[in-house]
């Protein structure tokens, strides 16, 4: 096997959530690109669910399904998981990608939104791994990657829970990795920072932005495409040596200590 072969997914099904937009998409898309059999995409709105899929299936040929589930729902992930399995006999692949973001300061936070954060960006990526690690297991070979954030690593003042999610998805990974390695399954996360996307967009004011492209290295944002490459890594056979890993795509931001 070349090098390059070691990057394709042929044969492979994989399953992005948050994958309507955004870094998901990107996700879904290479992962179509690069040979995978299917790609099964999740998101809360079904019309940008479809559009997507729809999108994405004439660009690359590839059969792409869709399931529009709000993963803050406990019982969505396994609803989803469920589906996933129904409709491909297993998933080699599990991208968890869904999240959101809510700042609060500490002295402001209401249970309603710890709870929906906690759920969407933590609770439900231990659940889908939960039930669709089994098949993996079956088959010895799985690949398993969480999104967490630079977020996890340094924060700023009202991103307590966000923070505190995505840190717990670095430590959750490290964890069952050590559990499934033995299995033939890699457990890794992404971390990126400053990424083009509609949630960072939504909640931060146009100084806000200014200044986040300031404290990269390469003085930009980044684009979803950005961690369409770490993700390949991780879910092929390239990466297979990787695991208990977290891959920083933050354009050099957090190399800075100092103004």
């Amino acid at each position: 096997m070349t090098i390059l072969e070691r990057f394709r997914l042929d044969g492979r099904v994989a399953l992005v959530t948050g994958g309507s937009k955004g870094i998901g998409k990107a996700i879904a898309g290479g992962f179509a690109e690069s040979g995978a059999r299917a790609v099964l995409i999740a998101a809360r709105d079904a019309s940008q669910l479809a559009a997507t899929a729809d999108e994405l299936r004439s660009r690359t040929g590839v059969e792409i399904r869709s399931l529009a589930v709000d993963l803050a729902r406990r019982e969505s992930a396994d609803e989803l998981a469920g589906w996933a399995l129904d409709q491909c006999g297993a998933v080699d692949i599990l991208i968890n990608n869904a999240g959101t973001n809510h700042p609060q300061e500490l002295v402001e936070i209401t249970d309603a939104v710890w709870d929906r954060i906690v759920e969407l960006n933590f609770t439900s990526c231990m659940r889908l791994a939960r039930r669709l690690a089994p098949r993996m297991i079956e088959r010895r070979w799985g690949r398993i990657v969480h999104v967490s954030s630079v977020m996890a690593l340094a924060s700023t003042t009202g991103r307590g829970v966000y923070s505190g999610t995505k840190a717990a998805l670095i430590g959750m990974t490290r964890a069952h990795a050590l559990e499934l390695g033995p299995h033939g399954i890699t457990v890794n996360c992404i971390a990126p920072g400053p990424i083009l996307t509609d949630l960072p967009m939504g909640i931060l004011t146009e100084r806000q932005k200014a200044q986040f492209a300031e404290r990269t290295a390469v003085k930009r944002w980044g684009d979803p495409d950005d961690i369409v490459g770490p993700a390949l890594l991780f879910a092929s056979e390239a990466g297979r040596n990787l695991t208990g890993s977290v891959i920083v795509s933050d354009g050099g931001a957090t190399c800075r200590m100092f103004d």
